[in-house]
């Protein structure tokens, strides 16, 4: 559950600083690495989501490498927000130097909290903890890691008291050895944090100015300094290329997966199951392997959804049953329905109760009532389709003249024979019977077999079968 967002009117409004500075050469992409997707979204995106869930009165966003291209991102998903600022770290001289380019739009009064637009998972319940223990002192978030390689240690005292933070390449062989790492994230009030800021110097290997140094300013300054421990590594790691992007991307839905688990829809594995959106489910819903779930999607008691099936912006009532490589988009499914395997629905398709779409079916912007069939190798565009109907196999709707989309209207209880063709604007009525490879150009009357074929059948005798050149 998200923490509640920080309601205490007296309480030191919140600013969150996010750093999006750097070059991410290892991605080897032209796109600025904050904004290389997590479960469909940006990972910048997950982050000021979860500073927004802790109730912060301003988002600072410093950008770097890329700032044009993730200006117009900003602009566009976020046009009009009032709690958003950018800052532009234009040399990428450090940690530190990077926070200082926010610090000119935060009050004194405020409290500060660092995070980094290439760590997606950090959770809010994390860093509300975080915000809890600090008080009006320095709050550190730190992690256990089995391989601390790169990242920068935690030295303490011998009474348990952190003294400074070491980064890998200044570190002794001792200081190696340490397990607990230093996340980057930390919360100090921004007018101690802006005068730390003008103290850090940049004598090290890299020649940065190194924002963990705070640490080491607040300690002589005797301010109380508290850490808490992510409870996962996973939700602290950084991503610096595409393995470590692949990483986080499974880490991600592997805790929705085991989530939705929890609260009673059936996943076949959590290890291949993506959902790139927002899934609500009734009781007694089963999704099997590689199911992807993408915008907002609504399954009623009892669906079943089969292997690498995707779903996108629909809503299927309850009981359906769609079969594996299927892919709905933008359409609503009534209960009891089956559709697929290999079913296409597009934008702005309907199925009534007990509708049957069966494999290479493709149905766009178009109606299907209750109870009506076709069961395969059929494409319906435009359609608007009455109840009982029966569609036979290799049906077509010929919507489309090459300008403009024309609508087939099919009456309750029709049958559609194989291989025919309707070409819009065309309407078939109730009851009526079209027989197999017809091409119907004409409205069909009701209850009548009508039949459109070539008057002649001939076989040719002496015929030869065509041979290679």
């Amino acid at each position: 559950m998200a923490p509640k967002p920080r309601t205490d009117r007296s309480a030191a409004p919140l600013h969150v600083v996010i750093l999006a500075a750097g070059q991410g050469t290892r991605m080897r992409s032209a796109l600025p690495k904050v904004l290389h997707p997590i479960a469909g979204r940006p990972m910048l995106e997950h982050v000021l989501a979860t500073a927004q869930s802790l109730g912060a009165a301003c988002c600072h966003v410093v950008v770097g490498h890329g700032a044009e291209t993730l200006r117009a991102w900003l602009a566009t998903a976020h046009a009009g927000a009032t709690d958003l600022q950018l800052a532009v770290q234009a040399e990428q001289l450090g940690t530190a130097h990077a926070v200082q380019q926010a610090m000119p739009n935060i009050p004194d009064e405020a409290r500060v909290l660092i995070l980094y637009g290439d760590v997606p998972l950090i959770q809010a319940d994390t860093l509300q903890a975080l915000l809890q223990v600090s008080g009006d002192g320095l709050g550190v978030l730190t992690a256990v890691a089995p391989d601390p390689y790169g990242y920068g240690r935690i030295v303490r005292s011998a009474a348990g008291a952190v003294q400074r933070i070491v980064e890998e390449k200044d570190a002794t062989p001792a200081q190696r050895r340490i397990a607990e790492i230093n996340t980057g994230v930390l919360t100090a009030p921004a007018r101690r944090l802006r005068t730390w800021l003008d103290k850090v110097g940049n004598d090290n290997a890299k020649r940065e100015f190194y924002l963990t140094d705070v640490v080491k300013l607040a300690s002589r300054d005797r301010v109380r300094l508290r850490t808490v421990a992510a409870e996962s590594l996973e939700e602290v790691l950084g991503v610096n290329d595409r393995v470590q992007l692949a990483a986080q991307e499974r880490a991600w839905q592997r805790r929705q997966a085991l989530a939705m688990m929890r609260q009673g829809v059936g996943i076949r594995d959590a290890e291949r199951f993506d959902l790139r959106g927002s899934l609500l489910c009734g009781q007694d819903v089963h999704l099997d392997v590689g199911v992807v779930i993408e915008g907002e999607v609504e399954l009623g008691d009892h669906v079943h959804v089969g292997a690498y099936t995707v779903l996108r912006n629909v809503k299927i009532g309850a009981g359906t049953h769609v079969e594996s490589h299927s892919v709905l988009d933008s359409a609503i499914v009534g209960r009891g329905c089956r559709i697929g395997p290999f079913a296409r629905l597009r934008p702005d398709t309907r199925l009534a109760d007990q509708v049957h779409v069966g494999n290479f079916v493709e149905i766009k912007k178009s109606t299907l009532g209750e109870g009506s069939k076709a069961n395969h190798l059929a494409y319906l565009g435009d359609a608007r389709i009455g109840s009982r109907v029966n569609v036979g196999a290799g049906v077509i709707t010929c919507n489309y003249d090459g300008v403009n989309k024309h609508p087939t209207v099919i009456g309750d209880g029709a049958f559609i024979g194989t291989d025919t063709q309707l070409i819009a604007p065309v309407t078939i009525g109730a009851g009526a019977y079209i027989a197999a490879g017809s091409s119907i150009a004409m409205d069909a009357p009701a209850d009548q077999l009508t039949i459109c074929r070539a008057r002649e059948q001939r076989s040719l005798p002496g015929w030869k079968r065509p041979k290679k050149q």
